[in-house]
């Protein structure tokens, strides 16, 4: 299955929809989804985005915890993510503002979790619709935007 990537442009308006509580399931709950987020994070510290993430291997591994947690609830799953905001995926794009996320971050960020999705051995349909929210919500993470022309060239390097 193709997960497609569309380009960002400033001021868009995004929507999206969390994924059905179904991929949690299919997943295999709470220890499946740590499995396949651990798996994605694996791929970030060795991608060339690591840089957004810390470098010592336990704070790492506290961030790959807590971020977790985050996919786990916004999947349908138990409320793990610890915060006092009601709506974590608001949290999560005031979270980012503390980052220069550009496109070009974005795009590596969807290709590692594309890499991780594809592993997952579950049913199509649920990938797609896991992939629709990270790819649409991303979109809310970019806060730094490049000259015109940015993105044609970012996409035919996919």
């Amino acid at each position: 299955m193709k997960f497609e990537i569309t380009s960002m442009k400033k001021g868009e308006c995004v929507t999206f929809t969390n994924p059905p509580k179904a991929f949690f399931e299919a997943v295999g709950g709470v220890e499946g989804m740590r499995d396949f987020m651990y798996n994605f994070y694996d791929k970030i510290y060795e991608s060339d985005i690591a840089h957004f993430f810390p470098q010592d291997e336990e704070e790492f591994e506290k961030v790959k915890e807590k971020n977790t947690l985050f996919f786990i609830a916004i999947c349908g799953g138990p409320k793990l993510y610890e915060t006092d905001e009601e709506d974590l995926n608001e949290y999560m794009v005031e979270f980012h503002k503390n980052f220069s996320i550009d496109e070009k971050a974005r795009i590596e960020w969807l290709g590692t979790m594309r890499e991780a999705l594809e592993e997952l051995d579950i049913d199509e349909a649920l990938k797609e619709a896991f992939w629709e929210y990270v790819e649409r919500f991303s979109k809310l993470t970019v806060n730094r935007f490049n000259e015109e022309g940015f993105y044609d060239q970012a996409f035919k390097a996919l």
